[in-house]
């Protein structure tokens, strides 16, 4: 069946008059001549006249019951980027107000700034036009009625471009039809994303929906009829649909969640739409008097809304022949939204709509460009966008009763960050139903949480930045270390830098690392070396994503040829910067990185080393080079993530240290024995005569009469260690000693 095009707007004019809404047909008419005179002579890829994709685009806006203005921006939304030549936002402002300009330069793509790469270029134009987002929810509205004319016309586009469009879609635009509520639009992104993404898998959820369809239909006709009989019997006032889930939604449950097609529960669903929230729990408890509900699975979103304002009763239950369908209760008011989203309250109330009220829903468009002003790294911008706006959500209680919506994953700091960054700085620890949690603990749905604080406390650790899930909670977690610990950030960051710098292979002076990084900084936004340092140090930004653009920069100053010549001065200097910015992290470790002593390092808790191990360095993100074991599972595990490749580095101790001679370690012991009333004091008791430190000690019992004992003692290296372990080996019902690894 061929795709009806049109060139001029009878049909727009028509949707307009049906909707009974006071459109000024004048200017849109104007706006539309306009628009076609600016793209005479333009074709899209598949030969039809350019015109007919901002035509429409406005006939998609206009189902969505928006103004004039938006119609108008709809229509003219291309002309800046595509007729440079002709127009300018100045001559849209002129002719057609402010409001219309402002929404076509927040649909306009970045291109006159001078951007190195297309991801980058890509990530500053999802930027702007969140900014204007925030100015003047409409952009949002256009641009994704321009997104699915485009989608739908997918086809016509060349095979790598229709997947690059397809993802770009599945992972922005759908999550951003998802968080505003805008539920018919978003379903149809998402499949038809699919469609170009995966055409074998679409193609087969597509044929067993169909198949099974089919052959209960007879089902779904006999629930629509008992339910409807039910309503009338009970005079409720009332409109039913049937609804079968969007195919992109089954693939996601089937492939995501290692389902089969049979055990999706939801596939058919009931939609009783009434006029009060009274009446949808009449109706709730009318649908569970006649059929059985499944444990587990109703869900109360009219008390508890969503976040994107989606508000109705969910509930599953089981039918004739043992057949599960779902039942979905809600007002009309509550349908509008959920089928509109955001969109529905400017559709019914346009300018009777509060800006207060408006600036209110759309805040976290505003918190997620704030938080994202703390980075300048591009992927976990993308990170933090898909998981603020996409991400499963839960809902925790604070103690007082507050509801607090988090993304699944999420934890207890993040909670903490959701109410206030105040307590979120001081906190020091958190209950979760009264009892003491760890700080990564993830609340589950319906749980009270409550944040412990201090005055006294410290602030956040570094590393919560590594534990949160939101993006607000690091953006938060970042601001306070730019502010509170700009000394100690730029000692990191500048640490890190020069690690890098290491890895080049050719030696520089003071005046030439001057050189480059103060290059750097400007090449990357950034006024000052010692604000890059800054940026490094509260890990707003990882030197991986700026090594490439150093190592040119280093190039540019450091032939091969050359050797820097270092006067006495500049060594002193290079040794007192040196030692402040590590006195923080441990010193005369005893450890050798790359060949170079001194280094700032911590040793690993996870397999404790000791002089005389073989050993490894990582470098961290804020906390120097964490020292490991060479056969610690953390490495052996960690070696297989290629992004972290570049950041192992040779490392072993240095022969007759003073740190090796006279230091003391902590090791970790573990020791399989069998269980008797006085094993603890065998060990207590062997260590003691050793003058040996026990830190601290732990057992279980195993179901076969055996315990496992694991402590934690000091050592002075792994000699020691070993003359340690053989004493305990030598103890009465010991079966073995061996390594311990937390």
């Amino acid at each position: 069946m061929a795709r009806e095009v049109h060139t001029d707007i009878t049909r727009l004019l028509e949707i307009l008059e049906a909707s009974g809404n006071n459109y000024n047909r004048e200017k849109i008419t104007n706006a539309y001549e306009y628009a076609a005179e600016l793209h005479e002579g333009q074709r899209r890829k598949s030969g039809e006249a350019y015109i007919s994709h901002p035509i429409a685009v406005a006939e998609i806006a206009a189902t969505l019951g928006l103004d004039s203005d938006s119609i108008c921006a709809a229509l003219l939304h291309d002309t800046v980027e595509d007729c440079a030549e002709k127009t300018d936002l100045r001559e849209i402002e002129k002719r057609f107000g402010a409001d219309v300009a402002l929404i076509v330069d927040g649909l306009t793509k970045i291109v006159t700034l001078q951007i190195e790469d297309k991801e980058e270029a890509h990530i500053e134009t999802l930027r702007k036009m969140l900014l204007a987002m925030s100015r003047d929810v409409r952009v949002i509205f256009i641009k994704l009625c321009d997104r699915l004319h485009n989608m739908r016309t997918l086809g016509a586009r060349s095979d790598d471009k229709q997947r690059t469009t397809a993802l770009e879609t599945m992972h922005v635009y759908a999550p951003l039809a998802h968080r505003l509520g805008m539920q018919r639009i978003k379903q149809e992104l998402e499949n038809l994303s699919l469609l170009y993404l995966d055409p074998y898998g679409y193609a087969e959820v597509k044929e067993d929906i169909e198949k099974k369809y089919g052959q209960h239909t007879d089902f779904v006709e006999h629930i629509r009829k008992e339910v409807d009989d039910k309503m009338r019997e009970n005079n409720i006032p009332f409109t039913l649909e049937g609804r079968i889930k969007s195919v992109y939604s089954i693939y996601k449950k089937m492939y995501n969640q290692n389902k089969s097609f049979d055990e999706i529960y939801d596939f058919y669903a009931l939609r009783i739409i009434v006029n009060t929230e009274l009446e949808c729990y009449t109706a709730l408890g009318l649908i569970h008097e006649m059929y059985h509900s499944m444990p587990g699975r109703f869900k109360d979103y009219i008390s508890t809304p969503k976040p994107n304002l989606y508000r109705s009763l969910h509930t599953t239950v089981i039918g004739r022949y043992g057949i599960p369908f779902e039942v979905q209760i809600r007002t009309w008011d509550m349908h509008h939204i959920a089928e509109y989203g955001i969109a529905a309250h400017w559709k019914y109330k346009s300018g009777a709509q509060s800006k207060e009220e408006m600036d209110k829903r759309l805040e976290w468009v505003s918190q997620l460009l704030e938080n994202e002003n703390e980075t300048r790294d591009h992927d976990e911008f993308m990170k933090a966008f898909k998981t603020d706006i996409f991400q499963d959500e839960i809902f925790v209680f604070t103690p007082k009763g507050d509801v607090i919506t988090l993304p699944q994953g999420a934890t207890v700091i993040d909670f903490a960050y959701a109410i206030h960054s105040a307590v979120g700085n001081k906190m020091v620890g958190a209950k979760i139903n009264g009892m003491i949690v760890p700080i990564d603990r993830v609340p589950r749905n319906g749980e009270i949480v409550e944040i412990i604080t201090s005055n006294g406390g410290k602030g956040p650790s570094r590393d919560w930045l590594n534990i949160v899930k939101t993006g607000e909670a690091r953006g938060k977690i970042r601001q306070w270390f730019r502010k509170e610990q700009r000394p100690e950030n730029i000692a990191l960051g500048k640490s890190a830098i020069e690690l890098e710098l290491k890895k080049f292979g050719r030696s520089t002076n003071e005046g030439q690392r001057q050189e480059i990084i103060g290059a750097l900084a400007q090449r990357v936004g950034y006024a000052s070396a010692d604000d890059l340092y800054n940026t490094i140090g509260y890990g707003g930004l990882s030197v991986s994503k700026i090594a490439a653009k150093l190592r040119e920069e280093f190039d540019k100053v450091i032939k091969p040829e050359e050797a820097p010549v270092f006067t006495p001065l500049e060594v002193e200097q290079i040794k007192t910067a040196h030692a402040q910015s590590t006195r923080h992290i441990r010193r005369n470790s005893g450890i050798v990185v790359d060949g170079e002593s001194g280094c700032q390092v911590k040793f690993a808790k996870c397999c404790n080393p000791l002089p005389g191990d073989n050993v490894i360095g990582f470098i961290t993100r804020g906390f120097g080079i964490s020292i490991h074991k060479v056969d610690c599972p953390n490495v052996t595990e960690g070696m297989k993530k290629t992004e972290d490749a570049d950041r192992w580095v040779e490392a072993h101790w240095e022969r007759g240290s003073k740190s090796e001679n006279q230091d003391v370690y902590e090791a970790l012991v573990q020791m399989h024995v069998y269980s008797s009333l006085t094993i603890l004091a065998d060990i207590t008791m062997a260590l003691a005569d050793m003058k040996v430190l026990l830190l601290s000690i732990n057992s279980r019992k195993k179901n076969d009469g055996r315990m496992i004992i694991d402590l934690k003692i000091s050592c002075k290296n792994v000699e020691h260690y070993h003359s340690i372990v053989s004493r305990l080996k030598g103890l009465r019902d010991v079966i073995d000693v061996v390594r311990g690894y937390s």
